[in-house]
C-alpha cells in the first residue's frame, strides 16, 4: 500500500509501508492497553505492519485476530531483572527494522530508548502519556519522543507545566475515542437481557440505578457514592447503587471495608458490588445516572463519553479529564470536587429531570486512529 503526503511543493510523495512497534508492559486490561489494540487494528487496515511487544495477557488473542503480531517479552515489571532484557529488545528491534517505536509506559519507554541507541536503520521514537504520572526524571522519559501524545488537554497542560524544557510543539492532544456503533445513541437492551440482569441482582430492581464503574481502589470514589445514596435515602428519594468492577483479586480487604460501610449506612438492600463485566454498554443503558467520582484527577475519562454516547446522564467531579469532558459535553453533570452537598442536590435534579443529551459528534474511535496514523506519517516524512 502507498500512503501519500503533500510536500511543500504540493507534489504528492509516496511513503513506503510502515512497520510500527508498540511497547507496553502487558495486555490484560486498561485504557492504554485498549489504545494499543485500536491503533494496531488501524495500522493493519491501512496496510501497515503492526507489532506489539509486551509480557502478554488476555488481550493478545484479540490483538492477533485483528492482524497485529505479538512478541512476548517482559519489559514492564518493576524489577532489576527487567533491565537484563535490554539486549533481547535491541535484537528484536534490529530484526524488525521498525520505522516507528511507540512507547506507552515509562519502563518500556526507558528500555526502548536505550535499545534504539545506534540502531540502523534508525527508527522514530513516539510516546503517549496516558496518566498524570508523578513528575520527575523517571516519568520524563515519556516526554522524550519526537512527538508526545497527550490523551487530553488536561494532560498536555500538566506535562508542560512540570517539564519546562519540553517544546510545546512536540506535544499533540489526541483524545481517546469510542465506536458509536458499540455505544449507540438511545440504546436499550432487550427484554431478555434486562430480565436476566435484574434476576441476577434483584436489589437493583424497582428504582433508578446509579452506576459507578471503577476498579477496587478508594481513588475511584466508592465512599462518596455510598454517602450520596444514603443522603438521597434520607431525603426520601428511592434509588439503587451499582459498584461495577469493584470486586477483583487482591482487593478483598477494601471490598470488605465497603460492605461494612454499606451495612452501617443501612443500605445493604440497595447496593450491589460486582466484578468487571463485559456487558457494560447494557448496564449503562439501564442506569439513571453514571457516576464518575474519582478523588484523584484522571487523565481522560472514557466512561463519560461511553455513557453520553448512549444518551445516559453522567454526574462527576469537575477536575482532570472528567471535568474537561463534562464541561464540553454535559455541563449539567459537573460538581466541585468533594462538594458532597452539591453532589446530592445535582443527583436529585438529574434524577427528576435530566437535561437533553445531544448525539456525540466528537471523541470517536476513527478520529483517534486517523489522527495517530497521520502523526506517524508526519514524523516519517
Amino acid at each position: 500500500m502507498k500512503v501519500f503526503i503533500e510536500s511543500m511543493s504540493t507534489v504528492a510523495t509516496p511513503i513506503r509501508t510502515l512497520t510500527v512497534v508498540q511497547l507496553i508492559p502487558a495486555l490484560h486490561s486498561g485504557g492504554a492497553e485498549r489504545s494499543v489494540l485500536e491503533i494496531g487494528s488501524a495500522l493493519v487496515k491501512a496496510g501497515h505492519r503492526s507489532v506489539v511487544i509486551s509480557a502478554g495477557g488476555r488481550l493478545v488473542k484479540q490483538l492477533q485476530a485483528e492482524g497485529s503480531e505479538h512478541i512476548t517479552l517482559d519489559i514492564g515489571s518493576k524489577s532489576l531483572l527487567t533491565l537484563t532484557r535490554l539486549g533481547a529488545l535491541r535484537r528484536l528491534l534490529r530484526e524488525l527494522k521498525p520505522d516507528i517505536v511507540h512507547a506507552r509506559s515509562r519502563l518500556p519507554a526507558w528500555l526502548g530508548w536505550w535499545a534504539m541507541k545506534g540502531l540502523q536503520p534508525a527508527a522514530h521514537f513516539i510516546t503517549t502519556v496516558h496518566g498524570l504520572n508523578s513528575p520527575g526524571r523517571y516519568s520524563g522519559i515519556l516526554l522524550r519522543g519526537e512527538r508526545v501524545i497527550a490523551v487530553s488537554q488536561t494532560l498536555r497542560d500538566f506535562v508542560l507545566s512540570h517539564y519546562r524544557w519540553l517544546e510545546p510543539g512536540r506535544v499533540r492532544v489526541i483524545p481517546r475515542g469510542i465506536d458509536p456503533e458499540a455505544f449507540p445513541y438511545g440504546h436499550r437492551p432487550d427484554d431478555a437481557w434486562q430480565k436476566a440482569f435484574f434476576a441476577e441482582y434483584p436489589a437493583l430492581a424497582g428504582a433508578p440505578v446509579l452506576t459507578l464503574p471503577g476498579r477496587g481502589t478508594r481513588l475511584k470514589g466508592h465512599h462518596d457514592a455510598i454517602a450520596l445514596l444514603a443522603e438521597l435515602k434520607r431525603r426520601g428519594i428511592d434509588a439503587r447503587l451499582l459498584l461495577l468492577g469493584v470486586i477483583e483479586p487482591g482487593r478483598e480487604a477494601y471490598v470488605q471495608e465497603l460492605r461494612e460501610l454499606i451495612a452501617a449506612s443501612d443500605l445493604s438492600s440497595q447496593v450491589v458490588l460486582t466484578p468487571a463485566r463485559t456487558d457494560v454498554r447494557d448496564i449503562y443503558a439501564v442506569s439513571a445516572l453514571v457516576l464518575q467520582l474519582s478523588n484523584k484527577p484522571e487523565s481522560f475519562g472514557r466512561t463519560v463519553i461511553e455513557a453520553l454516547s448512549l444518551c445516559r446522564p453522567v454526574l462527576g467531579y469537575a477536575h482532570g479529564g472528567v471535568g474537561e469532558l463534562l464541561a464540553e459535553l454535559y455541563p449539567a453533570g459537573r460538581v466541585p470536587l468533594g462538594d458532597k452537598e452539591r453532589l446530592v442536590e445535582r443527583a436529585a435534579e438529574l434524577l427528576r429531570v435530566a437535561p437533553p443529551i445531544p448525539m456525540l459528534q466528537s471523541y470517536r474511535l476513527t478520529d483517534m486512529q486517523q489522527t495517530t496514523l497521520a502523526l506517524y506519517d508526519e514524523v516519517v516524512a
